[in-house]
């Protein structure tokens, strides 16, 4: 008896001590990876490199930073509603056990694993050759909306999977109909969890430049409409990293980039705390 009391002891023991040490390497390598882009790029946060246009000698960031925000903004106009209304239709209308809601999830949990310079691919032949987009905002933003619509459809199904069936019991027997019930009460407790599905598709977006290369292209201006090339600060720093020439201005803008993609959690997460508190006062 005392012997497999202590065996058990050990063993909680030792997987304390594992799950400990895990996070300590991840926490770690996080800290490391953030100190030395940091330290690397903060000493070249010139003036220069924030002028309103690019120029070989300054390599400005600021066209860059703009596109990034109007690609972002652009992706998840098409993606968001879409991947919400995909979530609502698999969590709240189709019948349990239906075969194309599993082939749906398959499908979307296979697209999640698809490198994202085969969505590049696509990108460039459908949308920017066979459409006539041509490298272009557009063709970039509507790429970058298949590539993380899996993610916001699954994120946002969990998250309505999540809210406890009393409360859909509970608007039918006070009279509510299945929309009414889905737009007043479903949605709003899932609030917190699609916020996290779309803070993740942000973190992609803002991140990717295989794909953007191929739809987007590498024009170092700010776009002015949706026709014109657009180059992001991701595809920025692969651009400068190539030239080998300005290798202290590309730690620069990846400290700019970490500022912005930290600024952008930050404010999901203030907005999913509002929100969540206003639904439980309510």
């Amino acid at each position: 008896m005392k012997s497999s009391l202590s065996r058990q002891n050990r063993s909680a023991l030792l997987m304390r001590a594992t799950v400990w040490f895990s996070a300590a390497v991840t926490m770690a390598a996080l800290l490391f990876i953030i100190l030395y882009i940091l330290i690397k790029g903060i000493p070249h946060l010139t003036p220069e490199l924030f002028a309103w246009t690019y120029t070989s000698d300054n390599v400005s960031l600021t066209p860059a930073l703009i596109n990034t925000l109007s690609m972002t903004a652009l992706s998840l106009l098409f993606a968001v509603p879409a991947g919400i209304g995909a979530a609502v239709y698999l969590s709240e209308y189709a019948r349990r056990g239906n075969r194309l809601v599993s082939v749906v999830r398959i499908t979307a949990e296979t697209l999640s694993g698809i490198p994202s310079i085969v969505y590049g691919l696509f990108g460039s032949l459908f949308f920017v050759r066979a459409l006539g987009l041509g490298k272009s905002l557009v063709s970039g933003a509507l790429t970058l909306s298949i590539m993380i619509l899996p993610l916001i459809m699954r994120t946002t199904e969990e998250a309505l999977l999540s809210v406890p069936d009393s409360y859909r019991e509970g608007s039918f027997g006070l009279g509510a109909g299945r929309l009414r019930t889905v737009f007043r009460i479903v949605l709003p407790s899932a609030v917190p969890g699609i916020l996290a599905g779309v803070i993740l598709g942000i973190g992609r977006i803002v991140g990717e430049s295989a794909a953007l290369i191929f739809t987007a292209g590498t024009v170092a201006e700010v776009a002015t409409s949706l026709g014109d090339s657009a180059r992001t600060l991701s595809v920025h720093m692969y651009a400068l990293s190539c030239e080998g020439l300005h290798i202290d201005q590309t730690y620069a803008t990846a400290v700019v980039l970490l500022v912005l993609v930290i600024a952008i959690n930050a404010l999901s997460d203030l907005i999913a705390g509002k929100l969540g508190g206003g639904n439980k006062n309510g």
